[in-house]
């Protein structure tokens, strides 16, 4: 019985000493560059503030290849979209874009899937590259 009481006393205890809540920011820490002659080789570019680049301008700089579409797929949340680069086509899939055949594309490189199955269709592409990012450069 008393060890009862001791166990019980003890987890009162600490728990009155637990009565400092955690901060509802969390801490970020801010780097401090002297020059940008100081960043490690691939880093973004750091302005005069010390800030690098947005995550919108690193977006528009990974969409680095082009392409022009063969033909499109639309499933929930996702297009699935065939182009033709350098004499070769493959299949692309995006967020739910408004492409058609003949636009030129944009879109970053991606993650490639070879085999990939489509349950929605119940069907396999010889590979499929997921990309972030897919933006219309011309339209038909």
């Amino acid at each position: 019985m008393k060890l009862t009481a001791l166990v019980t006393a003890m987890f009162v205890l600490a728990l009155s000493a637990c009565d400092k809540k955690p901060s509802q920011e969390p801490f970020i820490p801010t780097p401090v560059f002297e020059s940008s002659d100081n960043l490690p080789p691939g880093h973004p570019p750091v302005d005069s503030a010390g800030q690098t680049t947005t995550l919108s301008d690193a977006a528009e700089a990974a969409q680095t290849q082009t392409a022009k579409v063969v033909s499109t797929i639309d499933i929930p949340q996702f297009t699935y979209i065939e182009v033709r680069q350098n004499n070769q086509t493959r299949w692309l899939a995006a967020a739910t874009i408004a492409v058609k055949k003949g636009d030129i594309i944009e879109f970053d490189a991606g993650s490639t899937i070879p085999d990939f199955k489509s349950k929605t269709l119940d069907r396999t592409f010889p590979g499929m590259t997921f990309v972030n990012h897919a933006t219309i450069k011309k339209g038909n």
